[in-house]
């Protein structure tokens, strides 16, 4: 899972996943529409969780650590919560009767902090990251490509143009990239730091040789069918390869990428 802003946690059900389904989660930056379900993700994965869950480990720029333990570590904004139910017999039943053995164990996540070119493999895929230009110095961001038999895919979180997102992207299949509104919009109203638009997010891919393009992050006015036909005519003219306007909760088969 990568990132995890409002309502997340209710997106993913809708998506048919569930959080103890989830067992690493990566943060690109710590910008609220990126982590605020944050909490809600790491107690609902431990709430329903019985034991027998392979641990949390989560993954992103500094503050990831802070963050984490600032709400479920001993002393946390949510350590009532848990610590209620580790000890109130109600919720001790109902943890027994899903399957769970007491004693009942506080929340253990693994976070870590970590920077550009770190790199991290799984069971059957690999993760790797870059430096994502966004709200430096304030914030560290991060860009992550992941690796798998199926193919790679890169995420960009948010970010202004960059070569070191064109590096890790260079010959991936897929790069969502955010893009927040028509380039030449932005750069009107002087809002190309940090972000990247129309004409930049495809300028990135066409550098990197992605063979498709999804627009991730986008603003209001990239949101009509009309504003589509005229960003994708907009970038058509700078990226060769395929242009995918993300919808929330849409899926994307990598076999007909």
């Amino acid at each position: 899972m990568f990132d995890c802003g409002p309502a997340a946690t209710h997106k993913l059900v809708k998506a048919g996943l569930f959080p103890t389904q989830i067992d690493h989660l990566f943060f690109t930056h710590h910008h609220f529409d990126h982590d605020a379900d944050y909490p809600c993700f790491l107690l609902c994965r431990w709430d329903q969780s019985i034991g027998v869950e392979q641990r949390l480990k989560v993954f992103g720029p500094t503050l990831t650590e802070k963050l984490t333990e600032d709400l479920i570590g001993e002393n946390g904004a949510f350590a009532h919560d848990w610590k209620a139910r580790i000890n109130w017999s109600t919720s001790l039943e109902v943890y027994q009767n899903r399957g769970g053995k007491l004693p009942r164990r506080p929340p253990v996540v693994d976070a870590t902090d970590i920077e550009p070119k770190w790199s991290y493999e799984g069971d059957g895929w690999a993760v790797r990251t870059a430096l994502a230009e966004h709200a430096q110095p304030w914030l560290d961001s991060l860009a992550y490509r992941i690796s798998t038999d199926n193919g790679d895919i890169v995420i960009t979180g948010d970010t202004q143009m960059c070569d070191s997102i064109v590096e890790l992207a260079s010959g991936a299949d897929v790069l969502l990239c955010m893009c927040w509104d028509h380039q030449s919009t932005m750069n009107l109203e002087k809002e190309t730091t940090g972000q990247c638009g129309t004409e930049h997010a495809a300028t990135m891919a066409e550098k990197a040789g992605v063979s498709t393009l999804v627009l991730v992050h986008t603003g209001p006015r990239l949101e009509t069918d009309s504003a589509h036909e005229q960003a994708a005519a907009e970038m058509g003219r700078i990226f060769t390869g395929r242009i995918v306007f993300a919808d929330e909760l849409g899926r994307l088969d990598m076999s007909t990428l």
